[in-house]
């Protein structure tokens, strides 16, 4: 979603709740109309790996090929990693992908002609302290650096307007409801304020992450959850909570109860801050987004790599030895395994898939795995055949989020086209799973693997409609994506973990370059790690 928040009142919890204990839709009601189901390769894919990991016979490879460089793994880091080892003259670089198409989290997808996202559809405007980042968006015509700043192209920046909340029956401009009859909000907003801005001056914060030292007081804000901090500092109002929580789901995929201190702080003090309403902030929301989300930009990363690019290979076994690193995939299309070899191997998989690959993972690696919890997502691109009836108030947006709802609201895709008037668009809905334990979590992933399409689909239609009573029949088609691991929750000791760092340097002929790298995953993070893999590759500094 948007760099705003949605506001879901003290009842989201006990929702979330009787949702997992119960069906998604009830039995009474009328299915509408539509077709859809789930998009992107099967689960079985992934879960291939883990079940012949674990059975321990591997069938022998029929192909053998060869590598300079192996890259696994091409999401947004494994691409960045592979473009930059190219751009150095390392010309034998060959990437691995599970999935038919590259781009990780951040793939497009198309439906009824139109492009929307299958994951992240945003990028905020990079500080000028990442050069790396600047430099990719620059080579795509995106930002130029003119009289000492970068200045970017307004037609990917996202237009007006951006964002509106829909509160008591009407929609509102901005995701910071400020009742007239409840102005301890306002003092809640401004106090929270102060206080992000003040551990920023103590501590820092910065995208990516890396490029600020760890210190004491970072490690004091990683020790504890977000809920157990805001408890300390006496903050308690409940649309404050609300905001923070959605904030935190919206990053880190799980609330305030999983969520670390440092990791609720840093989603405000590594931006632009936190600004309660009436505060000065301009430009503080600046994002780039296209209709089909940040897949405009991995689509582009992906293109000069196509002759090296290898789709629907589930890695089996990586095997580090002195000379080369082997590797075993499985060739879906042809159904055989293939043997690769090679001088170097970035692994730019999530790091509890690089520990099953590995057949001699590094002690770090499996202390970190032990650390990280990965959240489950849902996204839902729905095609809605006419332009929705508004109730009364402020006007279509971007990003639109509904007060009190599980999901994170809806982006429209269309936003970003020119058309003169109001037709039929892809709406993009998301919904985190991670809830605020453990427990949660893994019972959110169970139903999301286990529960068929449709009930899902059902259960999105029916919440978009609070606003929009005309939406179910106007839907044609839903097609969902879903992310059993989608990204680490940074819960208290992982983003300070000594084997996170560790995992940052070379391993003999291995790299690592993940966003689980970071303990969260965003495209900042994960370009940062995938630049820096291939500097540790071609032996380049800086």
């Amino acid at each position: 979603m948007g760099q705003g928040a949605l506001m879901v009142d003290p009842t989201r919890r006990a929702l979330l709740a009787a949702a997992a204990a119960a069906p998604l839709v009830g039995c009474h009601r009328t299915p509408p109309p539509f077709t859809g189901g789930w998009v992107g390769a099967s689960a079985d894919r992934g879960h291939r790996l883990r079940d012949l990991g674990k059975s321990g016979r591997l069938p022998p490879p029929s192909v053998m090929r060869r590598a300079g460089v192996l890259v696994v793994g091409a999401g947004v880091a494994g691409l960045a990693c592979a473009r930059a080892l190219v751009a150095a003259g390392i010309d034998d670089v060959q990437l691995l992908e599970l999935e038919d198409q590259a781009g990780g989290n951040s793939r497009g997808h198309r439906l009824a002609g139109m492009g929307c996202p299958l994951g992240a559809h945003y990028l905020p405007v990079p500080a000028e302290s990442d050069r790396d980042l600047l430099a990719l968006l620059e080579s795509f015509d995106l930002c130029r650096h003119r009289h000492g700043k970068w200045v970017f192209d307004e037609r990917h920046l996202c237009h007006s307007p951006q964002e509106r909340l829909f509160f008591r029956g009407h929609w509102h401009e901005g995701l910071l409801p400020v009742p007239d009859d409840d102005p301890a909000a306002l003092a809640a907003y401004r106090r929270f304020s102060d206080l992000v801005a003040a551990a920023s001056r103590e501590a820092g914060f910065a995208l990516p992450t890396a490029t600020v030292p760890w210190m004491p007081a970072h490690a004091a804000l990683d020790a504890v959850t977000m809920r157990s901090w805001l408890d300390a500092q006496d903050l308690h109002h409940p649309l404050l909570r609300a905001y923070l929580d959605y904030c935190c789901r919206d990053d880190y995929g799980a609330g305030l109860g999983q969520v670390s201190a440092w990791a609720g702080l840093n989603y405000f003090a590594s931006r632009h801050g936190f600004h309660a309403p009436g505060a000065e902030a301009a430009d503080r929301d600046a994002v780039l987004t296209w209709p089909e989300g940040n897949g405009w930009l991995t689509a582009r990363m992906a293109a000069p790599l196509q002759s090296r690019l290898n789709t629907g290979r589930i890695a089996l076994r990586v095997e580090a030895g002195r000379d080369e690193v082997m590797v075993d995939t499985f060739d879906v299309r042809r159904d055989t395994v293939e043997r690769w070899t090679a001088g170097r191997v970035v692994l730019a998989t999530p790091l509890f898939v690089s520990a099953r690959l590995l057949a001699t993972p590094p002690l770090a690696l499996a202390e970190a795995v032990s650390r990280q919890r990965h959240a489950p997502w849902l996204v839902a691109n729905l095609f809605v055949d006419d332009a929705l009836d508004d109730p009364p108030g402020a006007a279509p947006a971007w990003d639109n989020v509904i007060h009190g709802s599980p999901l994170l609201g809806y982006v429209n895709a269309m936003h970003q086209d020119t058309r003169p008037h109001d037709g039929p668009t892809v709406l993009t809905a998301y919904w985190a799973l991670g809830g605020d334990d453990a427990a949660t979590l893994q019972a959110q992933r169970a139903r999301l693997m286990a529960d068929p399409w449709r009930a899902w689909a059902d259960a999105v239609v029916t919440d978009l409609a609070v606003p929009h009573p005309d939406l179910p029949a106007k839907v044609r088609q839903v097609d969902l994506m879903r992310y059993g691991h989608a990204m680490s929750i940074p819960v208290p000791g992982v983003r300070g973990s000594a084997a996170l760092a560790a995992l940052a340097r070379p391993h003999g002929r291995l790299s690592f370059a993940h966003a689980d790298l970071s303990g969260y995953s965003v495209f900042e993070e994960a370009y940062a790690h995938g630049m820096r893999a291939a500097r540790e590759v071609s032996g380049r500094k800086g």
